[in-house]
């Protein structure tokens, strides 16, 4: 009885029925009230072996509780953690929730059946070790390559959100994703073509059904605006090319949407070369349509083959390689043809902001970072002015 006035409120002292009529099992059970939960209040409930135990419990809840450090105890796992996240991006183009999905599946496949609040720094790590290395099994059971460092820090950033929204709903205290050290990488600089390479590609691809493409992914225009672009949005008259249309593969689909951001969303003045090049592209679809008569696929697209229709973003890229072989010009990819676009603008004294404006991108600073590439002949140049400039001071006789 004495003990029981020593309790506090929140301890009781229970009996329980010892096992085969055995004698009764004392139990210690805690009852406290641990805050607000989904907008309801809520106890916790719990007995120990030892009124110690109990005891330490309730200092320990208590603490937590007014500090606003205490979570409450959940069996949610990180599988269910993930899924439920992905499930909320609702705002989330098709193709981006398909790439979260992809990358977030070795963190499945591997951490999933853990609870999230038992998930620890090491865990990650080892996770992140494993991805590098190689080795672990994809959900098609495949084997998977090495990730790159681009790929890991990707997948870290995603878990990182994940877990951050479990501590928005009081299921997490600490975020260990955002203790793990995102992996350093050694990113290969994009490749710009030169202006004697671009010259080359074009004298090879001078009778190419698909020398449009080629010539708007030396434009500036990306992969995806490439095979979006409908006459709709060529105006030849006005000889204006307006981007609103993006379209991309992701997994076995094809999507079509909005550009890669509202900056993307943009109007260019058409050069010379290109409306010729336009021209010719529409006539030549024109008669393989009358020679086909109704087999011919009318989808509207640019960049169509013989049947009209329009080519796959990935089977750009693959003619892309083929031309840049026959054409005698190092490998790069597609990509690389925007970055010469960026490239060449800025060594012909094109503004920044223009640059940046003609390739849709919101930030003049990104695009002088990332779009603009010194290239061999530009640095001749460079020394040549500098030595007309160490000259010249010579001859005048004055230092």
């Amino acid at each position: 009885m004495a003990e029981r006035h020593q309790l506090p409120p929140q301890i009781k002292r229970i009996e329980l029925e010892g096992r085969a009529g055995g004698r009764p099992v004392v139990r210690y059970q805690l009852t406290v009230g641990i805050g607000m939960v989904d907008g309801k209040r809520k106890q916790l409930r719990k007995r120990y072996p030892a009124q110690a135990a109990a005891r330490k419990a309730l200092d320990g809840i208590r603490g937590a509780v007014a500090t606003g450090t205490y979570v409450h105890p959940s069996k949610t796992t990180l599988r269910q953690a993930c899924e439920d996240w992905l499930e909320s991006k609702h705002r989330l183009k098709p193709s981006t929730l398909h790439g979260h999905k992809e990358k977030l599946s070795p963190v499945i496949a591997e951490l999933g059946h853990l609870e999230v609040q038992r998930l620890t720094k090491r865990q990650v790590d080892n996770l992140v070790t494993a991805l590098r290395a190689g080795g672990l099994r994809s959900p098609t059971e495949k084997v998977r390559k090495a990730w790159s460092p681009r790929s890991v820090n990707y997948t870290l950033s995603l878990l990182t959100a994940v877990l951050e929204d479990q501590q928005k709903q009081g299921n997490l205290v600490r975020n260990v994703a955002a203790l793990v050290d995102r992996v350093t990488g050694d990113p290969k600089p994009s490749a710009a073509l030169t202006e004697g390479e671009v010259e080359q590609i074009e004298k090879h691809t001078a009778d190419d059904r698909y020398r449009i493409a080629w010539q708007l992914a030396l434009a500036g225009l990306r992969r995806g605006e490439i095979a979006g672009l409908r006459w709709e949005d060529v105006d030849l008259e006005a000889k204006t090319l307006t981007i609103a249309r993006n379209r991309i593969a992701f997994g076995q689909q094809l999507a079509e949407g909005t550009p890669k951001s509202k900056a993307s969303v943009r109007a260019l003045p058409l050069p010379e070369h290109l409306v010729a090049a336009l021209k010719a592209t529409k006539k030549l679809q024109s008669a393989e349509r009358l020679a086909l008569g109704g087999a011919y696929r009318a989808s509207g697209y640019v960049v169509v083959n013989e049947a009209g229709a329009p080519l796959s973003p990935s089977a750009i890229s693959s003619r892309w390689e083929h031309v840049l072989k026959g054409a005698g010009v190092r490998k790069v990819r597609l990509h690389d043809a925007r970055h010469t676009c960026g490239t060449l603008m800025h060594l012909k004294g094109v503004p920044i902001a223009v640059v940046a404006a003609w390739l849709g991108h919101a930030s003049s600073a990104f695009t002088q970072a990332v779009y603009t590439h010194s290239q061999p002949d530009a640095m001749k140049a460079a020394a040549q002015s500098f030595t007309r400039v160490v000259t010249n001071r010579d001859n005048s006789g004055s230092w």
